[in-house]
């Protein structure tokens, strides 16, 4: 009695079995899909591209010899972004060098005093953090220990260093240039830092800066020395006395 039981019972889980493998949805199977939290638009999403405006473009004209093209993102770090240009307009960075730069880590520059301690007048900003990557080429805001400190100071990163994400705000990524990037003097503070000559909004239309001219040959030679009259050692020769002059005759009348 009880072996016919487990044969029916063997039968029967057989039976469910295979219907289930034929297709028949289980109650398990009849329940309502979860609920998944809305994604962000595309253009936020880490590793897109956001549509390229030149008003929020960057060009940076580095004395390492060319220009680097930088797409801002507006759409993740708008304050940041809003910064960076009103500091570019002002010509705040024109000049200014790169006094941080770690090679395999990043590039820092933005400090108008090359110190790491400086920045501009306009109020501290409040973090942006957002799910742009520290990958190669991204331009994040440096920062001091507030997490509200940003200023105008920023970095360019060498190679991915995903530890930062989220503790500091990227604003940008280098699209092109990133070679003269790669050309910035290293040290901390380098012997000879690299420069920004010219910053600039692209839809400004800015040229790069003109090349500096070559000096001429001339100029490089050490301008003749003057002319001084050499004393004479010998004794002065004294001069003869100026003869008087001989008395007119007197006309006879």
């Amino acid at each position: 009695m009880v072996l016919r039981f487990l044969t029916v019972a063997v039968v029967a889980l057989g039976l469910a079995g295979a219907g289930h493998a034929q297709g028949q949805p289980s109650k398990e199977d009849l329940k309502a899909p979860p609920v998944l939290p809305k994604m962000g638009p595309a253009p936020t999403m880490p590793g897109s591209l956001a549509s390229i405006d030149d008003e929020n473009v960057l060009m940076l004209d580095l004395s390492t010899g060319g220009r680097v093209k930088i797409v801002m993102r507006p759409d993740a770090a708008p304050k940041h972004v809003e910064r960076i240009k009103t500091l570019a307009r002002q010509g705040f960075y024109d000049g200014t060098v790169f006094h941080r730069v770690i090679e395999g880590f990043m590039a820092q520059g933005g400090d108008p005093t090359a110190t790491g301690q400086g920045g501009s007048k306009l109020p501290d900003l409040a973090a942006e953090f957002n799910d742009l990557p520290h990958v190669r080429g991204a331009v994040s805001m440096a920062r001091a220990q507030g997490l509200d400190s940003a200023n105008s100071q920023f970095f360019i990163v060498f190679q991915p260093v995903l530890k930062l994400d989220r503790t500091y705000t990227v604003w940008g990524r280098v699209v092109s240039g990133m070679e003269f990037v790669d050309a910035i003097a290293k040290g901390e503070p380098p012997e000879n830092p690299s420069r920004i000559l010219k910053a600039s909004i692209a839809a400004d239309k800015a040229p790069p800066p003109a090349p500096a001219s070559p000096i001429p040959p001339a100029a490089l030679s050490p301008p003749p020395a003057p002319v001084v009259a050499t004393p004479s050692l010998a004794p002065p020769v004294a001069k003869a006395p100026a003869a008087k002059p001989k008395p007119k005759p007197k006309a006879k009348g």
